[in-house]
């Protein structure tokens, strides 16, 4: 009989924590008990399980001792507030929110690092873009001398919540009805609209999210003093975030080695350069990472220029945590 493991997933009533619910089922991950929490407010939900409808409990009251493996999803201040409990009853974790200290980790880019963490382990899923930009250049390391990443990140907005969504779609419904538009969650219209930053700058005008995909990108790469440039922009777009990523590299660019070593890694799907992935049609509900457009640089033969897109909730998020909970499990049993 396969050994099951009973889980909680924190947050599991937002986007990201039902869709780990729907990448379990999926995935066929050998889920004994699965526990349900979220805050007081969502409590008493129920989400879809495997034919069955599953409860939602509140985290507050929940005994962490009845589960071997949390995902906390619900974001940092929840992971802060309950993460001490559950690895104090001796839980491995799952963080798709952890605050810094806690190893980020890809399967695709760092996995060896999982035989040298302590039990019970506490681990990070690192961001979307981090996600995406990990699995894209780890099968490139060997074959370029990287120096600099410069990206740019179009950022969809289902990762700042429902409540974001919602706001899209309600600001685009004003917006094609002829009616005034009255911004709530954002401050500004951002319905056919582009916005240049995602939250608000530091004194030297960087993003947090672009301080932590620069942190997250050097980790999960083992290269601390690699160059990395990110400006995160939020484009009006439910699901899906996509990227420009330029690199600089040691020496001329074989495109042939390139095309090659990206064919040849499991969670990258590459377009021939006379088509291009979109979010739409492409990424949007894909395992994968699209990636389409290379090319070197127009006078510069050390540059490479490509083109990314990815499920930012799905491959982005809730796959590498699960893509994680089965490797760590191996060690569980």
């Amino acid at each position: 009989m396969t050994q099951t493991f009973d889980i909680a997933i924190v947050g599991a009533t937002g986007t990201l924590g039902e869709t780990l619910v729907q990448v379990l089922e999926e995935r066929d991950f050998p889920v004994g008990v699965l526990h349900l929490l979220a805050s007081s407010e969502s409590a008493g939900a129920s989400v879809a399980f495997r034919g069955k409808n599953v409860r939602v409990r509140e985290v507050d009251d929940f005994n962490f001792a009845q589960v071997r493996l949390v995902f906390f999803a619900a974001g940092p201040a929840v992971s802060r507030s309950f993460s001490e409990r559950a690895r104090a009853a001796g839980c491995t974790i799952i963080d798709l929110a952890a605050d810094a200290g806690v190893p980020n980790l890809v399967p695709e880019a760092n996995s060896q690092r999982l035989a040298d963490l302590p039990t019970p382990v506490h681990i990070a899923s690192p961001g979307s873009t981090a996600v995406a930009l990990a699995v894209l250049l780890a099968p490139l390391r060997e074959h370029l001398q990287l120096q600099q990443v410069t990206v740019t990140a179009c950022l969809a907005i289902s990762a700042l919540g429902r409540e974001a969504v919602s706001e899209l779609a309600r600001q685009t419904a004003e917006l094609l009805n002829v009616r005034p538009l009255e911004p709530r969650f954002f401050d500004r219209q951002v319905a056919f609209n582009v916005l240049p930053q995602v939250g608000k700058p530091d004194t030297q005008g960087h993003l947090n999210i672009e301080r932590r995909v620069v942190s997250e990108l050097r980790e999960l790469l083992d290269m601390p003093l690699l160059k990395v440039s990110v400006s995160c922009i939020q484009v009006p777009v439910f699901f899906g975030d996509s990227f420009t990523v330029s690199l600089r590299t040691g020496g001329p660019v074989d495109l042939a080695k390139v095309t090659a070593a990206l064919d040849c890694a499991a969670s990258i799907e590459r377009v021939e350069n006379d088509d291009f992935p979109t979010p739409v049609g492409d990424a949007v509900g894909q395992d994968v990472v699209y990636v389409g457009r290379l090319r070197t640089g127009v006078d510069d033969p050390d540059e490479l220029n490509l083109w990314a897109t990815v499920d930012n909730v799905r491959k982005g998020g809730a796959l590498n945590a699960v893509q994680l909970a089965e490797l760590l499990i191996k060690d569980l049993v």
